[in-house]
């Protein structure tokens, strides 16, 4: 992507006219800096520019009160590095690191001072400190937080990225390369795998040692002068992409028994990894929580994977990257648990002599699991979507998928996740169906939306696939986007039912506890707070008819979309990841005492720094309300 088109799509140069892009294009200067480097340092002096990242990936990193330095955030192609001291007269607030070899446009301090003169709101732009309370918060965070090297090393295998430790550049052919060519390069690089490229350099195959073994060695006649890369090669390899995370990549790997997997940028092969490499970082934990996950035959052994979860999760607050990032990775040792249980139970199904109809079905997750944002104590929320089946199949379907049902959700409770309050799970006929049947029923809440309707919508609305086939999942999904487009007062409705609830600040600016019995003193970080964040990006992203499966990816759809302006958007994702921090290190702190992880927590135990932040976070989403209600206000007007 070029510096013109860059700044053209990007606040807040976006605002400014061609003959400005033109100058800012010719003054600036385009430098290369290797992987795993330095461009600079927290406190360095200026450098006298301002970084836009043409290609590659940049770690901003910040240094702990113990002198750690610890990575805060990402910076890919069209970000912006230095820019404190381009705009202020401070240095550098953070450091900034490659992952990998990277390539940054280098626009002079000079230009841009005169630019701003002329046009104060960049100058506004980029001294709003949107994230300083949340920067603060990290230092205090990690002070308390921060565990031994073990610990660390037992929760630094999910927070590594392959752009970290992938092997680049990488080792490629074309389809024509004669084997006898290939295999000599292998053994002199001391590698077991060759990437094939076409003419466009685009991935087209992999040739590994195994290939060369299985499709020449041990084939009667077969020629190596002769054969070429194309004739042995597997086509079309599974690959990943550089930002996807160690752990995942180690139990896709291990699922599909493959033992090199490319790393792709938009079509572009960028590295590769081998398993090899990512069993040096595996730990003990690690390997029991991603790998022996699958091997499970027991439910006691899923038991106590499930047990352990929250000695990872207090490792990762240890090192803090992301409290977001945090929330997903244990959404995904959940969902892996979720779906051995599922398989087990299938299992014991067929054991007694039960056999499942020839239809295809999908077992789905939804709420916090469907978003990937669950914590240390999530309750279930699960539905069957079926195929339209004819309807003399049913009593075939229901004497199989009825008992099924009632067997997967008991094991589920016994494995650690309790029964949902409101049934909604597979066991209650309501959340299983054919698609057609669940057409009908989202029909029916979006055209009759009666609050209890509406809230089984706003669970439902979020929903994924654990098992089956997941294009029945993308089926359901297309149906609710015609439903919502049929009936976008729906959209309304939703709206109206969250905003009966506020956040829980008085005209003070006090905190507003709850006076229920069972949490007198407390409030909810989740339905006073997040829930409120949720919700409102949920409905703009509905009206929108688009699909984002986290909160932060729909925030950032909805940038994209120009719903949210980047300003709104960061304040929002910083609220979000505030009440994330505070009930999951609240969650911990519930379960080391023996009692089960909650969301609700009194305020007053806080520090004053993080009542400060937990006000300010509220007050965002109230905004975010308040907002909200006026954009869907305007559908019944």
């Amino acid at each position: 992507m070029g510096l013109i088109k860059t700044l053209r799509e990007t606040e807040p140069f976006n605002q400014l006219p061609e003959m400005i892009f033109a100058e800012l294009n010719e003054a600036a200067k385009v430098k290369k800096f290797p992987a795993h480097v330095h461009i600079f340092n927290q406190h360095d002096p200026p450098t006298g520019y301002l970084y836009v990242v043409k290609s590659g990936m940049v770690e901003i990193v910040v240094l702990t009160p113990g002198g750690v330095e610890m990575i805060v955030d990402y910076r890919k192609e069209g970000a912006f590095l230095g820019s404190t001291p381009v705009f202020t007269d401070g240095g550098y607030t953070a450091g900034a690191r490659t992952v990998n070899e990277t390539e940054c446009y280098l626009i002079p301090a000079e230009i841009l001072a005169k630019t701003a003169a002329t046009y104060p709101h960049i100058t506004e732009y980029f001294n709003k400190a949107v994230y300083s309370r949340i920067r603060n918060l990290y230092s205090d965070m990690v002070s308390e937080h921060a565990q031994n090297t073990l610990t660390q090393m037992e929760a630094f295998p999910f927070k590594k990225r392959l752009s970290e430790i992938m092997t680049t550049p990488v080792e490629t052919c074309l389809p024509d390369a004669p084997v006898k060519e290939i295999a000599k390069r292998m053994v002199e690089r001391g590698i077991g795998a060759i990437l094939v490229r076409d003419s466009r350099k685009h991935l087209a195959g992999i040739v590994t040692e195994r290939d060369l073994v299985s499709k020449i060695l041990a084939r009667e006649g077969a020629d190596c002068r002769s054969t070429l890369a194309s004739d042995v090669m597997t086509p079309h390899p599974h690959t990943m992409t550089a930002d996807t995370f160690m752990y995942e990549a180690t139990a896709f790997m291990m699922g599909h028994k493959i033992k090199h997997l490319p790393i792709l940028d938009r079509d572009e092969i960028v590295g590769i990894v081998t398993l090899r490499d990512l069993m040096k970082y595996r730990s003990q934990k690690s390997m029991l929580l991603v790998g022996s996950i699958d091997k499970a035959r027991t439910l006691e052994e899923l038991i106590s994977a499930r047990s352990e979860i929250v000695k990872v999760a207090r490792a990762l607050l240890g090192e803090t990257r992301s409290n977001v990032e945090i929330m997903e990775i244990i959404s995904y040792i959940h969902h892996r648990i979720i779906r051995r249980c599922f398989e087990l139970v299938l299992f014991d199904m067929k054991r007694q002599g039960l056999t499942p109809p020839d239809i295809k079905y999908c077992f789905i997750i939804m709420g916090s699991g469907g978003r990937k944002e669950m914590l240390l104590g999530p309750d279930q929320d699960n539905g069957f979507i079926f195929e339209d089946f004819p309807d003399e199949k049913v009593d075939e379907v229901n004497a199989f998928f009825v008992p099924f049902a009632e067997k997967l959700v008991a094991a589920l409770a016994r494995v650690g996740y309790p029964r949902c309050k409101g049934n909604v799970m597979v066991n209650n006929p309501l959340w299983r169906g054919r698609l057609k049947e669940w057409r009908d029923r989202i029909s029916d809440w979006i055209a009759i939306p009666e609050p209890q309707k509406v809230r089984y919508s706003s669970i439902f609305f979020d929903f994924m696939p654990i098992a089956g086939e997941a294009g029945l999942c993308q089926d359901l999904r297309d149906i609710v986007h015609t439903m919502i487009k049929s009936y976008p007062i729906f959209l309304y409705h939703m709206m109206e039912l969250d905003f009966k609830h506020k956040v829980p600040l008085n005209l003070l600016g006090r905190f507003s506890l709850s006076r229920e019995k069972e949490h007198k003193g407390t409030l909810s970080l989740k339905q006073a707070g997040s829930i409120f964040i949720v919700d409102c990006v949920r409905m703009f992203l509905l009206e929108q008819q688009i699909d984002a499966t986290t909160t932060t990816e729909r925030i950032e759809m909805l940038v994209k979309l120009n719903i949210f302006n980047q300003e709104t958007a960061e304040h929002i994702k910083a609220a979000f990841e505030a009440f994330t921090f505070l009930r999951l290190r609240n969650e911990i702190n519930l379960t080391d005492q023996g009692k089960f992880p909650s969301h609700y927590l009194d305020p007053y135990a806080l520090t004053k720094n993080e009542q400060d932040l937990l006000k300010e976070a509220f007050r965002v989403a109230s905004k975010l309300q308040d907002s909200t209600k006026r954009h869907f206000s305007r559908i019944v007007n």
